[in-house]
């Protein structure tokens, strides 16, 4: 044991864990603390605009660097950043949230503060926080290193949130500290449990005629991927993802057979799926947008599914084996095969056909996006439309691809953007969203500009909300927005650094603006003028099953839409 004041113990944790960078707003609970992040050379402080957009950019950065922390202030700042702490919930996100409180003598006594109820009752936030994280604790100088400890470990297994609370007048204390280094806990799964389940998948494999593995995002959240990689090409088994496991397998591997989504996915991967005779489905969540509104077909009885820490086979349920130990025993048993080369790209359109002087569409502007991207981008796609338009892209190998499918809160992926940039500063950002979701959170551009970083960023001018345009109401003023000089906000925000920032409305405009970000090395927005009811092929398709499945057959959809169903649109 050695002595160590209380905060530093808490960040040397964090850094033990993988994190270099703490999310957070500033605020009287929690300036104690800030003021050891401050000396603390290992943990950078990124401020951001609010805790909101704080919480958004600390899930991204926890999905590309393993973990990552958020610091908020007591009561306000809880709240604010409840949302984005949801989201990581959901999403299965190990994020450590810390909230600085009011001094311990203040909650003992019930003492009336601001930033609280006004009811003296101190057990309040902690239960909202409790509904969306997955352990929770109140330090104190007998119990922190034993709490935080705790807290971190149960983090990093889980995959989500877990709640501190930091008291003010604590944080400069000394308390007894371990001198050993963290060191995560490493899962191991009864020996004999994982034999059978090995051995009956094996079986399994040697006897299907149509073997295939469908992957989702808990694959790459428990660090599967590799493994699951490894697998497929030794045996042979076509991949498949669910959209919100996007980018776990290169789109142009010859055994990539595509996105499945149910009846709207292409049908060679509706039939890899469906007509599987030993489906291998891994990490596998099926949401309604994942699925084509639950359209999805999945075989039961031939599917097998594997967890983190459970698998599920011929209708009994495996507890006590680790998904990494089964993956890594069937790679080794199974009999190698041939896979064929890598494919190379083709062409999205012809040459000549690009540009016209005419105005942009989506169905004609994705196959020229989707040429801009390079081999090994960072993608980020908001809900909506870019995330509908980019589902029919064929991603280079090696992106990153980054979307908040299952939560869903619109806006997140422009503070998801300094996060992604900071945890992977390597890599070309690419940002696409909508003007109801720029509008959400557009504050944290001053936060991106104020670190001198440079992402290309998209932004989808059609006028208001056009996903919900499609679902109901699609003249209805409900889903308008101010309209918003989009290209100029960078240049108010910018305190005269150097940018590039376009406004573009036909095809020659945006193949000028794409050459120009070709060639630029400098921040640059992108503005793209669209119809409200411009929306790619597959939202238009989604929408009314939506408007079905939420109003019901009595819904007003019929009337409000007035007709316009499917490809009408």
């Amino acid at each position: 044991m050695s002595r160590m004041n209380l905060g530093d113990y808490l960040l040397t944790r964090l850094h033990e864990a993988g994190i270099s960078h703490l999310m957070g707003v500033p605020g009287d609970f929690n300036l104690s603390f800030l003021e050891q992040v401050q000396d603390f050379s290992d943990v950078e402080w990124v401020g951001t605009c609010n805790e909101l957009n704080a919480s958004y950019a600390a899930d991204c950065y926890a999905r590309l660097n393993g973990s990552a922390a958020l610091v908020v202030t007591y009561g306000v700042g809880d709240l604010s950043a409840l949302n984005g702490i949801a989201g990581a919930y959901a999403e299965h996100l190990p994020l450590i949230v810390i909230s600085g409180v009011p001094p311990l003598s203040a909650i003992r006594n019930r003492e009336l503060l601001h930033h609280t109820a006004g009811t003296g009752a101190y057990e309040d936030v902690m239960t909202c926080m409790a509904q969306f994280t997955v352990a929770q604790a109140r330090l104190t100088p007998a119990n922190a290193t034993i709490e935080i400890d705790r807290l971190v470990q149960t983090a990093l297994r889980e995959k989500r949130p877990v709640y501190i609370q930091l008291p003010s007048d604590i944080c400069w204390l000394e308390v007894e500290a371990p001198s050993a280094p963290f060191q995560p806990l490493v899962c191991r799964g009864d020996r004999q449990q994982t034999e059978t389940v090995v051995a009956r998948i094996a079986k399994r494999l040697q006897e299907a005629k149509h073997p295939a593995l469908l992957v989702d995002a808990d694959a790459q959240r428990f660090g599967l991927g590799e493994q699951i990689i490894a697998l497929g090409e030794k045996a042979g088994l076509p991949f498949v993802s669910l959209s919100t496991g996007r980018s776990i397998f290169n789109e142009h591997h010859p055994l990539f057979r595509g996105i499945y989504n149910g009846q709207a996915c292409a049908p060679e991967t509706q039939r890899t799926v469906e007509d599987s005779d030993c489906l291998i489905a891994i990490g596998v969540r099926l949401f309604d947008l994942s699925t084509g509104c639950f359209s999805h077909r999945i075989p039961t009885p031939q599917t097998i599914l594997i967890d983190a820490y459970s698998a599920v086979l011929d209708g009994q349920v495996y507890e006590g084996v680790i998904a990494e130990e089964i993956l890594k025993a069937l790679c080794e048993r199974l009999p190698a095969v041939k896979t064929p080369a890598v494919i190379k790209p083709k062409a999205t359109r012809a040459a000549s056909d690009w540009p016209e002087e005419k105005a942009l569409t989506q169905k004609r502007m994705w196959p020229r996006l989707a040429e801009f991207l390079r081999e090994g981008d960072l993608i980020l796609a908001e809900n909506g439309t870019p995330l509908a338009g980019i589902s029919g892209v064929q991603l280079p190998a090696g992106t990153i691809f980054l979307s908040q499918s299952v939560w869903a809160s619109i806006g997140y992926t422009l503070p998801a953007l300094l996060g992604a940039m900071l945890a992977e500063p390597q890599r070309r950002p690419l940002l696409f969203i909508g003007d109801g979701s720029l509008q959400m959170t557009v504050q944290e551009f001053s936060s991106i500009l104020r670190r001198g970083l440079k992402p290309i960023v998209f932004v989808f001018n059609n006028h208001g909300y056009t996903i919900e345009r499609v679902i109901l109401g699609p003249n209805a003023g409900y889903n308008d927005v101010q309209n918003w000089r989009y290209s100029e906000l960078p240049q108010m925000m910018a305190e005269g650094q150097p940018l590039l920032s376009l406004h573009v409305s036909t095809e020659a405009e945006l193949e000028s603006a794409l050459q120009q970000a070709e060639k630029s090395n400098l921040f640059t927005l992108i503005e793209i003028e669209l119809e409200p009811m411009d929306a790619p092929e597959g939202l238009r398709r989604m929408g009314p099953k939506v408007a079905d499945y939420d109003y019901g057959e009595r819904g007003p959809q019929e009337r409000v839409n007035a007709g316009l169903r499917g490809e009408e649109f």
